[in-house]
């Protein structure tokens, strides 16, 4: 499916937002209001906007200029009658949302597929506003739309398949986590969002706390840095307000908003943030506002609204939380979690304790979390790394869910062809550094060298099977992910691919078969030059060297797999794969060769410009992942692939146990750059 036209309704600060984060995705949008002044409004806020990203040093001129071209401004729906996706932005009020869609219903070609960015109305309902419903759904941007990364994706009861796959299409094109949500009110997020807010309300009502108090308690139970109620005077009180008024008239009196919430809207004034914090108060509000939470999370499991994972994903996307409700419930331990539910429901007699819950705790267990989905449709198993909150970043769990999915699709008599695929703007981007941390911590080296140790096994699985295996690349595929993806029979790239060992710039090597799976495809030399530089290449210079056999627009990667599947054919492991080097990595192939490479890692010798450059980019790695990287390498060239990854695998704890894998682990933690002692 191509998407190469957005229609946006609504040029106020979610429309202009949505316009604008589709154009910076390169796709070309019409922005649309009943006013030529506020579309002026709107382009001129996008404009704004970018002028910030460009202070930041997100972008610069000429590219807020290439953004700016892509975004058209008008009055006339027409504009919008050969658009790919129009999405509605409009004020919420039902009847101007179905009359809205009702005119493009009779302007729009067949092809379109409509949305609405409403965060309280029923999808269903207003799909009845057009011919054909089953091209209908709903797509709930969160503020800032260009900048917040969560996208609620709402099929309504009529909602095809075509349409939902479409939806999924654009988030990934324009760099969405998207969570799939049933058309429910307040759908995922705001269905525990806003009772929060209102819990808080409640607590300054009832005097237990005042505003800072209760601010900084919630800033310290959910790691975030505004409290509710600074946050209602940042987004806007009404929208609390009437996000309280609506899940109540469909939900019940739990939802309705406190007298104070009331209270303060109607005399259209933020809230009073001054006054000293009281620490002692600190139990009640965290009990409370843990009690809206995991409450509200469990009625919407029970109500099949959206997974767990789907769930916790929206809190820490969309919310920013560190955590997501069942993940808390789980760092509180199921029985606390129960208690707290249990005194909160209490106070709302309104309320049970959900079922699922009861069960959790009758059977003590914690809630469990798939990171690893697989879905076989026409004798094609497609796995999905699912983590996009964590750029997919592999660890025990991910790596065991792997192999637990990808011998259910290897063993399927029915399975011809496995597709590996990240879900996000990423493929994978390597480990989850955290974890390492840890074990050094905790003096458990020898646990990371376990773990790598099956994930060697899980992906000697993958590399070995009888199925063709595609990996494909539809973002960053950093350390482990690359080397995952280097098991497969074919990778197959879009534009926005990359791939890239950053490891020895953390003060560790590629240990997931890195050095010597790169080394089979791409020699030595070149396979030097990636590691000890950590350089990452786009997809279409991958390609150049044989790292990728394909490179597609990312609306065509799909119809490019089902090709190769049909044709049976892989170039990876085949002898007609011929790459002929581009002159630049021909040099570069020079530089590293065993004639030249003391030069590369002293930075003595007679270099030019480029090799000086590269040399330069090396002397910032860590010196002990250097030289034990090239080490590796070298002997493992003259080794077969098992006995090579045996030899990686061997001097792991040697490499984990230096002073400079924990600095560099923890720079990427702390977002700074590391200091290697070659230590």
């Amino acid at each position: 499916m191509k998407i190469q036209k957005i229609g946006v309704i609504g040029a106020g600060n979610m429309g202009s937002g949505i316009a604008q984060k589709v154009a910076q995705e390169g796709i070309d949008v019409v922005l649309i209001d009943v006013e030529d002044r506020f579309v002026q409004k709107g382009i001129a806020n996008i404009t704004q906007t970018l002028a910030k990203a460009v202070e930041r040093g997100i972008f610069n001129q000429e590219q807020t200029k290439e953004i700016l071209s892509r975004i058209s401004g008008t009055t006339d729906l027409n504009e919008v009658r050969n658009a790919d996706l129009v999405v509605e932005a409009v004020f919420e009020d039902i009847d101007i949302k179905k009359d809205l869609f009702k005119r493009l219903n009779k302007i729009c070609e067949d092809k379109t597929v409509f949305a609405s960015n409403t965060s309280s109305f029923s999808i269903t309902e207003l799909a009845l506003s057009i011919d054909s419903s089953d091209r209908f759904l709903g797509l709930h941007f969160f503020y800032h739309p260009a900048m917040n990364r969560l996208l609620e994706i709402i099929p309504g009861n009529n909602t095809n398949q075509k349409t939902v796959s479409l939806a999924d299409i654009f988030s990934k094109k324009i760099g969405k986590v998207s969570i799939h949500v049933k058309d429910s009110p307040g759908f995922a997020v705001n269905r525990f969002f806003v009772p929060w807010l209102n819990e808080a309300t409640r607590l300054l009502e009832e005097g237990v706390a005042n505003v800072p108090t209760i601010d900084d308690v919630a800033k310290k139970v959910f790691n975030i840095g505004m409290g509710p109620f600074k946050l209602m005077n940042v987004t806007g009180i009404p929208i609390a307000y009437h996000s309280t008024i609506g899940l109540a008239d469909k939900l019940g009196d739990f939802y309705l908003p406190s007298n104070c919430l009331k209270q303060q809207f109607e005399k259209q004034e933020p809230w009073d943030l001054s006054g000293a914090v009281d620490a002692s108060k600190r139990d009640t509000i965290e009990e409370r506002l843990l009690g809206a939470i995991f409450t509200v999370a469990c009625m919407l499991i029970e109500e099949d609204v959206a997974s767990i994972e789907d769930t916790n994903r929206g809190a820490k996307v969309g919310l920013r939380w560190s955590l997501g409700p069942f993940e808390m419930m789980n760092k509180y331990g199921i029985e606390q979690s129960y208690e707290i539910v249990t005194m909160f429901v209490k106070k709302y007699p309104m309320l049970k304790i959900p079922n699922i819950l009861k069960q959790k705790y009758k059977h003590n267990e914690e809630w469990s979390f798939n990171y690893v989905d697989l879905d076989i449709k026409d004798n094609i198993a497609r796995i999905l790394i699912n983590r996009p909150e964590a750029m997919n970043a592999i660890n025990e769990e991910v790596i065991q869910q792997l192999d637990k999915q990808f011998t259910i699709a290897n063993n399927n008599p029915d399975v011809k062809a496995i597709v590996l695929e990240g879900a996000g703007r990423s493929f994978i981007a390597g480990a989850d550094v955290q974890y390492f941390i840890k074990k050094i911590e905790e003096d458990k080296i020898e646990d990371i060298c376990k773990f790598t140790g099956y994930g060697h096994t899980v992906l000697n699985k993958i590399d070995t099977a009888d199925k063709l295996v595609i990996a494909k690349i539809d973002g960053l595929a950093l350390g482990g992910g690359a080397e995952i993806a280097l098991t497969a029979d074919t990778i197959i790239a879009s534009e926005k691919g990359s791939i890239g060992f950053p490891e020895t710039g953390i003060g560790i090597y590629p240990g997931l078969g890195g050095t010597q799976r790169t080394t089979q495809y791409i020699g030595k030399e070149l396979a030097k030059y990636m590691i000890f530089t950590g350089k990452i290449l786009d997809a279409k210079k991958a390609a150049s060297i044989g790292l990728v056999e394909y490179v597609v627009p990312s609306d065509e990667i799909d119809s490019k797999i089902s090709e190769l599947i049909r044709s049976g054919k892989t170039l990876r492991k085949s002898m007609e794969r011929k790459v002929e080097l581009p002159d630049y990595f021909e040099k570069i192939k020079n530089y590293f060769s065993d004639a030249n490479i003391q030069w590369m890692l002293s930075g003595e010798g007679e270099l030019n410009e480029l090799g000086k450059k590269i040399s330069k980019t090396i002397s910032y790695k860590a010196p002990i992942a250097i030289k034990l990287a090239n080490q590796i390498i070298d002997e493992g060239s003259h080794l077969n692939l098992n006995e090579g990854l045996e030899l990686e695998l061997s001097h792991l704890l040697e490499i984990f146990s230096t002073e400079d894998a924990l600095e560099g682990l923890n720079s990427v933690v702390m977002k700074r750059r590391p200091t290697f002692k070659g230590k």
